[in-house]
């Protein structure tokens, strides 16, 4: 008995017509049906009964098709945990994040899974929340780590919250102290401070100009449009004050003085997102893994 003839003999039982099972399995219908004889010699038995225009199956055929089902699906499972296992061993990773985490949270994380598994290609894309929610829904991505709440309602997306992260304000240790030399600063501090700004799009330009104007003022742009490493450059060469992730500035070494946003403060929320339509492939669930224990 062959794994062939199983699925042949699964498609005529399914689709009662050995011409359209033929189609099914994209093999021609004399090698079918040669097939198929040859697996009830080898049984002793007719598995269908023929009459024209009228294929039932033989008591032995409806004894058979449960069996030659579950064959089948057990091979395809053998098939799919293979794969798997081979992904993890040379397949890919497409994770999406904003600046700031490629920069604050992502570099350990990614060091942990090359070293575990250094076939894995991993592919990473920048680009602000409200980018990685549309690269994810069209499929371009695997994974993505975004800020919430997101910008628009995402229903065929699901998001794990993955931590929640205190901002801090850095400044040039050239440059007198921000919030009148105080050891913290409370957002009404930022009114009057020439702040160094990032990008339209930006999560962290919505959260920091939503915060000011709360506070009843319009924040003051030194320079505006920069990515994250462009922004702190502009802060260390003394342009201006910047409100950003405490990882960022712990990783951000010397050059910069760190100082933090008295109680309540600002914070971000970041989550791990995919689709809801399709699993991620085995070594993006195996980051996702990752980042959720980290």
């Amino acid at each position: 008995m062959q794994f062939q003839q199983l699925q042949y003999f699964v498609a005529v039982a399914e689709t009662r017509h050995f011409t359209r099972a033929a189609d099914l399995v994209h093999v021609a219908q004399p090698s079918l049906s040669q097939q198929i004889k040859t697996l009830e010699r080898e049984l002793g038995a007719d598995l269908f009964l023929r009459a024209r225009g009228n294929i039932t199956l033989t008591d032995a055929g409806e004894a058979l098709l449960p069996l030659a089902r579950r064959i089948l699906a057990d091979a395809d499972t053998a098939r799919h945990e293979v794969q798997e296992l081979a992904q993890l061993r040379s397949g890919r990773v497409r994770l999406g994040a904003t600046p700031s985490l490629c920069t604050g949270l992502l570099p350990d994380v990614l060091r942990a899974f090359h070293d575990r598994y250094p076939g894995v290609r991993l592919l990473i894309e920048e680009g602000g929340s409200h980018d990685l929610v549309r690269e994810l829904a069209r499929g371009a991505l695997d994974l993505a780590l975004v800020v919430l709440p997101l910008p628009t309602p995402a229903p065929a997306l699901t998001t794990v919250e993955l931590l929640r992260e205190d901002l801090v304000v850095v400044s040039s240790p050239d440059a007198p102290r921000p919030g009148r030399g105080r050891r913290t600063v409370r957002v009404p501090d930022l009114e009057g401070e020439r702040l160094v700004m990032f990008r339209h799009g930006y999560d962290l330009r919505e959260l920091t100009v939503a915060a000011c104007r709360a506070e009843g003022f319009e924040p003051d742009f030194a320079v505006e449009g920069g990515e994250m490493d462009a922004v702190l450059g502009f802060v260390r060469a003394g342009l201006g004050v910047a409100v950003v992730p405490r990882m960022v500035a712990a990783r951000s070494g010397r050059g910069l003085r760190v100082t933090p946003l008295a109680r309540p403060g600002l914070h971000r929320t970041i989550a791990l997102a995919h689709r809801s339509d399709v699993a991620p492939p085995r070594a993006a669930r195996e980051l996702q893994r990752m980042l959720l224990e980290r």
